[in-house]
């Protein structure tokens, strides 16, 4: 059997969730996709689907071989198209994840400086605070501000996020403002609901303080909680290129500036360092460029 179509019939299977939505999409009988689907299992040597009366998933061998089938239909295309002008040939559709807050504050822009340079390239952004399957989320890169990387991921650095401890003047003026770490027990302070177990952490010279905080609201979004705190609802801790500007307006004061708090990275995520199409090696590398200029580093502060 063809094995590029093996490879396509598989993806379209675990895109669509079934064989039968599989062989609607690609216009074959339900029994040539289990031919298909059994030629990709022989070949690979192993079960690549779970399968249930609900539902459809990947078996870790699947997740291998769904990786290695995109690579093998991305080259096929780019064989296609290796006779085509160097600057035309990238083209295609890239699939990108990154947190809302960093898409609207840089990403975004990043992406249009990208699209400007390889108008053929279409980019699929997904906005997502949860941890992604790149594999069965169909991802080509995510975008991920952390401190602390899995070790089992392929990661490319490209910026540091800084944070700050901000309230309105409102706020500040009904309930007080803190003068040190500690006193943050006795605000409301907007957590979010998957960073560091709502456990902040201050270092000043040589003392390090970490404070547990809890209030009325927490939220998987920091851009929730920014709206709360500028509606005076509390104190929360924000990335610097969410609330630059509104810190220089005046509209949010930034609370206790002789601590640090921790500087967490943003990084590159994606799956194979071998097998990348070009299309994804060409994002990888003008993000490292922008990244490092001057645009990217007002945007992360929050002032453009």
């Amino acid at each position: 059997m063809d094995r590029l179509t093996a490879a396509n019939v598989f993806i379209t299977i675990v895109q669509r969730g079934s064989l039968t939505a599989a062989a609607d999409v690609l216009g074959m009988s339900r029994a040539m996709i289990t031919r298909y689907l059994s030629e990709m299992e022989t070949w690979s040597g192993a079960r690549l689907l779970h399968r249930s009366t609900r539902r459809l998933s990947l078996t870790p061998a699947g997740e291998h071989a769904l990786v290695r089938c995109r690579q093998l239909l991305q080259l096929a295309g780019e064989i296609e198209q290796s006779n085509q002008p160097e600057g035309e040939a990238l083209a295609g559709l890239l699939r990108i994840s990154c947190s809302l807050s960093l898409g609207n504050s840089v990403l975004a822009a990043a992406i249009t400086a990208f699209q400007q340079r390889y108008p053929r390239i279409r980019i699929d952004l997904h906005s997502s605070n949860q941890l992604v399957n790149l594999v069965e989320e169909r991802i080509d890169l995510a975008l991920r501000i952390t401190g602390q990387l899995e070790p089992n991921l392929i990661a490319r650095p490209l910026s540091a996020c800084e944070s700050v401890i901000c309230a309105t003047p409102a706020y500040l003026a009904r309930e007080g403002t803190p003068q040190h770490p500690e006193q943050l027990v006795h605000h409301n302070c907007l957590t979010y609901s998957h960073f560091g177990k709502s456990l902040w952490n201050f270092s000043r010279g040589e003392e390090h303080d970490t404070v547990a905080v809890s209030g009325s609201i927490s939220a998987n979004d920091s851009l929730i909680l920014l709206s709360a705190t500028l509606a005076g609802a509390g104190i929360s801790m924000q990335p610097l290129h969410s609330v630059g500007a509104l810190l220089e307006s005046g509209r949010l004061v930034a609370l206790l500036p002789e601590f640090q708090l921790d500087s967490l990275g943003i990084f590159a995520i994606y799956t194979s360092r071998q097998h990348q199409s070009r299309q994804l090696r060409a994002l990888l590398d003008f993000l490292v460029e922008w990244f490092a200029g001057e645009e990217a580093a007002r945007r992360l502060q929050g002032l453009l």
